[in-house]
């Protein structure tokens, strides 16, 4: 899985930072094997030079998943570790909705032929 991270010129992109979110994101998403290829992050401070609110800062992740549609959450927090985390949980939760949204399985047609063996 690639982990892509983008900022824009306010939020201070430091090595630590890239690595935060490969690390949180691989450890979130592992489960889901092959079916995510990619997540791009893109880090935001909402209110650059006036900190008008305690959360300012937007994460936006998108995972790309195989033979599916894009999934894209966001999150806010006050600092970027936060931002990222509550995306990740949200993120979590709907590439796992998704691939069972997409699970030949659970549009299988149950047998009602009514043989019982």
């Amino acid at each position: 899985m690639q982990v892509l991270l983008n900022t824009d010129n306010h939020v201070e992109r430091r090595q630590g930072l890239a690595e935060h979110l490969e690390t949180v994101v691989k450890e979130a998403l592992h489960r889901f094997g092959d079916h995510v290829t990619r997540v791009e992050a893109h880090l935001t401070d909402a209110v650059s030079h006036a900190k008008a609110s305690p959360d300012d800062i937007h994460c936006s992740l998108e995972a790309r998943l195989s033979g599916l549609p894009p999934v894209v959450v966001k999150d806010h927090a006050a600092n970027a570790h936060q931002a990222i985390q509550g995306a990740v949980d949200k993120l979590k939760r709907a590439v796992a909705t998704s691939i069972e949204k997409h699970d030949p399985r659970r549009h299988a047609a149950p047998d009602l032929s009514g043989d019982q063996a």
